[in-house]
């Protein structure tokens, strides 16, 4: 594990940052390019993008205090703390967050719906993989005690001191399981988005096969950040991953949206060079 990736001076660059920051470029970068191949408007679905991103990180640091409020509310500065600052937060409110802004710029914008969701689906999946590879690389997101022998072992004082990551025992590498799945979807997307028949296809496909195998990994992770519901019987994550899994089948179940016919690139409205 690499908590930071470089010390200069007084200043510090953590590894969990600039990866999730590399993973956010390159799957926004991957979206504009699937766009703009079948007939969607650079500009708005770069600016669809940042908005997401923006709204993705806010919504996953709130959801991160809101689930340990009682700490934040005792040490109210611990909110613009470094180490609130350098957690990666709950995935969970980031994606709500991202989802209701990402939908209010889409009706404002008359964009499409499920043919834009669509194109982003493979490059949310690239992104992801590459953000959970920096949780690792911080200790956080950490899974229970195994006996595997692929388990790993933190070591890092400042991994402990940061995020609470334990320290000499031998836990799940939950993070790699789930960069390894979203590495896996992201070619399963990208061949499903050349190959679709409806709309809402690729994002139905993503919605239910990370769903369904984030269920099940959610019974490997022991880090308490993503709280609990239903009095205990599940965390609030798979409450989500549940909704997930229904909302993607019923897309692929429906299929309302009949498939268009994309404009060559130099022809759809407004598409910029």
């Amino acid at each position: 594990m690499l908590p930071i990736l470089l010390h200069f001076g007084r200043f510090s660059l953590p590894t969990y940052g600039f990866l999730a920051a590399v993973g956010l470029l390159v799957g926004l970068a991957i979206s504009v390019r699937y766009a703009a191949r079948h007939g969607l408007d650079r500009d708005k679905t770069w600016n669809l993008g940042i908005l997401a991103i923006l709204a993705g990180i806010i919504g996953a640091k709130l959801l991160l205090i809101v689930n340990d409020w009682s700490f934040y509310k005792a040490h109210p500065r611990e909110i613009f703390s470094l180490a609130t600052l350098q957690a990666g937060g709950v995935w969970s409110g980031g994606l709500v967050a991202a989802v209701l802004v990402s939908w209010w710029y889409i009706r404002r914008n008359h964009i499409p719906v499920l043919k834009t969701c669509d194109v982003f689906a493979p490059g949310i999946a690239l992104g992801h993989a590459i953000g959970r590879l920096g949780c690792f690389a911080a200790g956080c997101c950490w899974g229970k005690p195994t006996a595997l022998p692929w388990g790993v072992t933190f070591t890092s004082p400042l991994a402990a001191q940061l995020v609470g990551t334990p320290l000499g025992v031998r836990l799940h590498p939950t993070q790699l399981y789930e960069m390894v799945l979203e590495l896996g979807n992201f070619f399963l997307l990208a061949w499903v988005l050349g190959r679709k028949r409806f709309d809402g296809q690729v994002i139905g496909a993503y919605m239910f096969v990370y769903g369904f195998a984030r269920y099940f990994l959610e019974f490997l992770r022991d880090d308490p950040e993503r709280g609990s519901v239903l009095h205990g019987f599940m965390s609030g994550t798979q409450l989500l991953a549940i909704g997930l899994v229904i909302a993607g089948g019923l897309l692929w179940l429906r299929r309302s949206a009949p498939l268009t016919e994309a404009k060559p690139v130099g022809q759809a409205g407004g598409q910029s060079g």
